[in-house]
């Protein structure tokens, strides 16, 4: 069944191509010439046949089993994105099964990989619910997918959001931006925001894990404090230097202590700043270590380079295999891609891609939480779908594991809806 399916697929785009008929006699071996069957008469049914391929292919991706939640939340949020366009019936009910798994996500402890509400095709009543549904210890996991919701719905879920985030902080709970977006939407200079940015300030949470946050709320002062009255900007800003307190010496910490004080110093001017620190001993110790280097370290990461792909002369099969299975999958793909598009040897190009392929494989199976393996499927699989989108189809559906085959079913179908045939 499935494979009667898929060749339907294959059949209807390239039919959208108008090569249908020459693949069909090829297949069929007959040595008798037959007139080629033109592709669609207009430019109108070359985007209908085009369009109802991609959105076959969706409800392929989507009808595999993803038992893993989190490969589920991050499909329905791929095929929303390719859907909404052009089915808003279908791209809500992906939404919905989306918010309802989000949500079931939080509650459980997880923090999700994606929103279902970046991809904006959200029915407003069900942002709202969801936005309910979050329990208010989980507001600091829930921060991507509530920021997600009010900017898709910022009328349905503005008060809704503002209720469960008063509720958290008053038992010490903290959500930072998504607070920062409500204060900004309130205006800065609003007696809630005031107070709340005060509040937020006092209530960040602590642990060693917490520092690499250090930075981020430095930025959220530096943002909002020349907007406050100096002295909520001057009570905030030393109950964030006791905050920093809890963390030793280190990068993070010395780059938001400096944020901190040169955005106090601009603010409140250096006499002011002065008696502040001077009414507060523990705040005054940290910020004596203003002027320590301060800098983020932030895991190296894969260099390919399709520029290069195109310079490279000759086969570079055995290079990529001696390479760890993402690099070789995200090369591959490269090359596949530069010598696919620029009129080389396709027979090459299609070694490449198999390559790449096979690689994922070795990714997907090994994969933790820690590598974006869902990223690198989908790189590999635009680049292949640029070249020949049948022949992706075809490879993504010859992938092992079935997440890995809708997401890259999807990543072709996303090319396809973008290309200008």
């Amino acid at each position: 069944m499935k494979k009667s399916i898929i060749v339907v697929l294959l059949l209807a785009l390239s039919a959208v191509a108008g090569t249908a008929q020459q693949q069909k006699t090829q297949s069929a071996g007959k040595p008798r010439r037959r007139k080629p069957v033109a592709a669609p008469a207009s430019a109108a049914a070359r985007k209908a046949a085009k369009q109802k391929f991609v959105l076959d292919v969706v409800r392929m991706a989507v009808a595999l089993p993803q038992p893993d939640p989190q490969d589920r939340l991050r499909v329905l949020n791929s095929a929303t994105g390719v859907a909404g366009p052009l089915d808003a019936k279908m791209a809500k009910r992906f939404t919905t099964e989306g918010a309802r798994l989000e949500a079931e996500l939080i509650t459980s402890g997880g923090r999700p990989a994606v929103s279902i509400f970046a991809a904006g095709a959200v029915d407003c009543a069900v942002a709202a619910q969801f936005i309910d549904t979050v329990p208010q210890e989980a507001v600091g996991r829930a921060e991507d997918s509530l920021l997600a919701a009010m900017s898709v719905c910022p009328q349905t879920t503005r008060e809704p959001l503002r209720r469960k985030l008063e509720g958290a902080l008053a038992v010490g709970v903290v959500s930072p931006r998504p607070l920062l977006a409500l204060m900004e939407a309130s205006g800065p200079s609003s007696r809630w925001s005031q107070g709340t940015f005060t509040r937020m300030f006092g209530a960040l949470p602590k642990g060693p894990e917490q520092l690499n946050e250090a930075p981020n709320y430095a930025a959220m002062l530096i943002e909002m404090a020349p907007t406050l009255d100096k002295d909520v900007a001057r009570d905030a800003g030393l109950k964030f230097l006791e905050w920093l307190t809890q963390f030793g010496a280190s990068g993070p910490r010395n780059l938001a202590v400096n944020m901190a004080m040169g955005v106090l110093r601009s603010t409140l001017g250096d006499e002011k700043l002065k008696q502040a620190l001077e009414s507060n001993v523990v705040a005054q110790g940290i910020a004596r270590t203003e002027g320590q280097p301060g800098e983020i370290e932030h895991p190296e990461e894969e260099s390919v380079s399709v520029l290069e792909a195109m310079g490279a002369k000759g086969d570079q099969s055995e290079r990529l295999r001696t390479l760890p299975p993402s690099l070789r999958a995200r090369e591959a793909a490269a090359n596949g891609f530069a010598t696919g598009t620029r009129g080389g040897d396709r027979k090459l190009s299609d070694r490449y891609f198999d390559i790449a392929y096979a690689a994922l494989d070795e990714v997907w199976s090994a994969r933790t939480q820690e590598q974006n393996s869902p990223a690198v499927v989908e790189e590999v699989s635009e680049a292949a779908a640029q070249v020949d989108a049948v022949a992706a189809l075809q490879r993504a559906r010859r992938l092992s594991d079935p997440s890995a085959q809708a997401i890259s079913m999807l990543a072709v179908a996303r090319v396809v809806v973008g290309s200008q045939n």
